[in-house]
């Protein structure tokens, strides 16, 4: 065969560098982009934050919160009114339903909790001391000798991060030098300072010794016999709440071995978990959602837009030039291929979470048992938007509501058919299973074929192992260890 030349017609998809751009920013998490946005103006002088102000916003008007708007109000007297308008958001936040954004269901931060709680002091100290250091210091205020405290220091350098010393005395005492002449005797006092030290329960073996060394530690006023009697003896029965065999085996009532296992309860099985360093994952919701006029709407954080244009003086000088700058020329049209890819990014999601809203409203008037079935091609069908597009906006994407923040993927789920021929979101069935053993006599707790006969009756068919599944999931023991006095 000789060589011969063809001419061949073909079509092929190219992704050009501003829409590749566009799919990068669009599934970015917030504080990705704004890192890919620190680097964009790191390297492109054409580009710049717009300087704070109330004009500030002025490239993304589309998605002003009440509070921008209201800064305006002065200077577009004479415009249409926003609420007019289809798609548009509220001109004041006197439309926003405060009382539901300030409701018992939570708050804006979604934290739960009233701004005065200081549950959150022992994590603060446990973030500047650690173990180690509060155990040395307490070492430091003892009349030890030195060849004590090279011991308890040696013992403290092997605790674990809940405070235990896991590994037995004998193979630690064999890992000391044979010239130093070391008794196992007095690693095993060293370990006695230790267990003194605060926090009580520090260098306990096992849990068994931890609870004890906190029951022996606690003021004279508590009755502490029945649960040492436990904890020393009969911990694996209080575990398996097997309170029949405990009785026989004790001799005690009810009422006494209910005190006991409440005192047993109270005690920390981790003691030093408070001085475990605790790493701060911050999120910045993209969308914020209130009930505006009785209607639901989502518009995009603020706090998230980034404010970018293009900088005056580089741009002024390129167009005096006869002859355009290559450089500058190729660093302008990235810099509006950003702000426009940026706009169109907040724009998708605007259009996502308001869709995702509108499916899901009795959600936000009444909680996770009113959630709605829902995936992802029902959201991409009614905005004309691919799958995969919807798929990448509600990855690592926030939503602050007045029942807390959620990611927006928490709003989607599988289904479960009801006898009605309708369905039912498998959250609402999750939370449906909450209430139910929330509401439970805890001497006789509810099994999951108990669970799956009341769901039933209320016309959600679930099998038995469907309830053992979601049960598990919300972290639920089984029947026989939810069993109280």
């Amino acid at each position: 065969m000789k060589p011969a030349l063809q001419l061949k017609l073909s079509q092929h998809l190219a992704l050009t560098p501003q829409l590749q751009q566009s799919i990068k920013l669009l599934q970015l998490s917030t504080i990705e982009m704004q890192q890919e946005i620190e680097r964009y103006l790191l390297e492109n002088p054409m580009l710049e934050r717009e300087d704070e102000g109330p004009e500030s916003f002025a490239n993304a008007q589309q998605f002003d919160s009440p509070r921008n708007e209201e800064s305006r109000s002065e200077s577009n007297e004479e415009r249409e009114p926003r609420e007019e308008r289809e798609g548009e958001l509220p001109s004041s936040p006197s439309e926003v339903d405060d009382d539901r954004w300030t409701s018992d269901a939570g708050t804006f931060t979604g934290a739960g909790r009233d701004e005065d709680d200081d549950s959150d002091s022992h994590d603060i100290h446990a973030a500047n001391v650690s173990l180690r250091e509060h155990l040395g210091w307490q070492l430091g205020m003892t009349q030890l000798s030195e060849r004590d405290r090279s011991l308890v220091r040696f013992l403290i350098e092997a605790l674990d991060d809940d405070g235990y010393l896991s590994a037995p005395l004998q193979e630690l005492w064999e890992t000391l030098p044979p010239e130093y002449e070391i008794e196992l005797e007095e690693l095993e006092i060293a370990l006695r300072h230790i267990q003194n030290f605060d926090p009580t329960g520090i260098g306990a073996r096992n849990l068994q010794e931890c609870l004890c060394l906190q029951l022996k530690a606690m003021d004279d006023e508590y009755d502490r016999n029945v649960a040492l009697l436990i904890v020393e003896k009969h911990l694996e029965l209080l575990a398996a709440r097997d309170f029949a065999k405990l009785r026989r085996v004790t001799g005690y009532d009810d009422e006494d071995l209910k005190a006991a296992q409440s005192l047993i309860t109270s005690l920390n099985p981790r003691p030093a978990a408070g001085y475990a360093q605790i790493e701060a994952r911050y999120i910045t919701p993209d969308v914020i959602v209130k009930k505006l006029k009785g209607k639901w709407t989502a518009y995009i954080n603020p706090d998230a837009y980034p404010r970018l244009r293009i900088n005056r003086l580089y741009a002024e000088i390129l167009a005096k030039q006869r002859r355009g700058n290559g450089n500058l020329s190729t660093q302008l049209q990235e810099a509006r291929w950003l702000i426009k890819n940026v706009q169109q990014r907040f724009d998708t999601i605007h259009r996502v979470t308001q869709a995702i809203v509108d499916r899901q409203r009795q959600f936000f008037e009444h909680g996770e048992v009113a959630m709605r079935p829902l995936v992802l091609r029902e959201i991409a069908d009614i905005l004309g938007l691919h799958e995969s597009t919807v798929s990448r906006v509600t990855s690592q994407k926030y939503m602050a509501t007045p029942r807390g923040i959620f990611e927006l993927k928490y709003f989607f789920g599988s289904h479960v058919a009801t006898d009605t021929g309708g369905a039912c979101s498998a959250t609402a069935i999750r939370a449906l299973i909450k209430q139910l053993i929330g509401a439970e006599d805890g001497k006789k707790p509810l099994s999951d074929s108990q669970l799956s006969e009341i769901l039933g009756q209320q016309g959600i068919v679930v099998a038995r192992r469907t309830v053992a599944k979601y049960r598990e999931s919300l972290n639920i023991p089984p029947v026989n260890l939810r069993k109280t006095l």
